[in-house]
């Protein structure tokens, strides 16, 4: 007999799975500043996590790999995730001999309000994830079976043992003939803007759908760096035809890129964010609809639109459709506590989609 979750199944009948760091979050209560904080709000979160959970409250067969120490922190986050039918057999819950320091990445929510922006502070060194010994993980055994992969730079950003499972699970998913998404996931507090552009340039090669413009070298000539890279100069807030020329660079220079995906935001204030995106698919850019929208969290909004992009594209939307339901599962993530976009009535992101914001009865 076949076991599956009923209130998730698999609709879509894809398979997949993701690598990341799940950490504990803690938050002041009432948009109160860390300094001034008597009490903090847990929960978990963590970019590839966030996905996996999105994806799995939407239907998809979704499964997650990291190591967590086997405590109570470590057990409760993995608890967190199979509450929201994220399969975590792969979870590694590993000894304090495996992983010495023993602890669950933590990091600190300020969030912001009005004029005041969120803050984030981090205190992952020596997590569990990043004290683990990798090099007896058979890979090919781990993604077999699996569709679709998705990880980003957010992950090899803690160390090298990091870099090097990264670049080994793209390989092993491209033998294997997986679709990989990757999301570029810069965080200046993790590592250089030149360190991050040099390794996740490396990749750029396996694959499939690109999440971010950056942190990338897309040179003008690979031969001739001094010309400099095609997005120098381009706004964050780019044209059409700016973004346009963007997609087409990646594409020509690597052949093996399906889609490429970015979102464009608009900050009016800390409390008030507008949101558009662009997407290369079938060889023609598309342009979104504009969202405007109160914040209630911020956090994991990037992650919406990645996940909300991916479930889009194994429901094989229409070019147009996948865009606008990916700018519209960032767009509710907004009004959302927590790090992950929680949604499990895909309808809700279609109304919002569509702009139809009456009451459901």
């Amino acid at each position: 007999m076949i076991h599956k979750n009923p209130l998730s199944g698999n609709e879509t009948g894809t398979h997949f799975i993701t690598m990341g760091e799940i950490m504990l979050r803690l938050t002041p209560p009432n948009y109160d500043k860390i300094r001034m904080a008597n009490s903090f709000e847990a929960s978990y979160g963590g970019s590839e996590a966030n996905i996996a959970l999105a994806l799995a409250n939407l239907g998809v067969d979704s499964t997650f790999f990291s190591v967590v120490p086997n405590n109570s922190l470590g057990k409760s986050a993995v608890r967190w995730l199979r509450s929201n039918d994220v399969h975590c057999t792969p979870v590694i819950l590993s000894t304090p001999e495996e992983t010495p320091t023993h602890r669950l990445g933590t990091y600190y929510l300020e969030t912001g309000y009005g004029i005041r922006p969120s803050k984030v502070i981090y205190d992952r060194k020596h997590s569990a994830l990043t004290e683990y010994d990798f090099s007896h993980v058979d890979l090919m055994k781990l993604l077999e079976g699996f569709d679709w992969l998705h990880l980003s730079g957010i992950t090899p950003a803690l160390n090298s043992s990091l870099r090097t499972l990264t670049l080994d699970m793209l390989k092993a998913a491209k033998d294997l003939g997986i679709i990989v998404s990757f999301d570029g996931n810069f965080r200046s507090t993790l590592w250089t803007w030149d360190e991050a552009r040099d390794f996740c340039t490396q990749c750029l090669p396996y694959v499939n759908v690109l999440l971010g413009i950056e942190p990338y070298h897309l040179w003008r000539d690979p031969e001739n760096h001094a010309l400099g890279d095609v997005k120098d100069g381009v706004p964050l807030q780019p044209s059409y035809e700016q973004q346009d020329e963007i997609f087409q660079a990646f594409a020509e220079q690597y052949p093996n890129l399906t889609c490429i995906a970015r979102h464009v935001r608009y900050a009016h204030s800390g409390s008030e964010n507008s949101l558009k995106a662009f997407m290369w698919y079938q060889n023609h850019t598309f342009e979104s609809k504009l969202f405007t929208f109160n914040i209630l969290d911020r956090v994991g909004g990037g992650d919406a639109f990645a996940s909300g992009l991916i479930y889009a594209m194994i429901r094989k939307y229409r070019p147009m459709d996948m865009l606008n339901f990916a700018v519209a599962s960032s767009a509710i993530k907004h009004t959302i506590h927590g790090d992950a976009n929680i949604t499990d009535d895909v309808s809700v992101i279609k109304n919002l989609m569509n702009m139809n914001y009456d009451i459901k009865r």
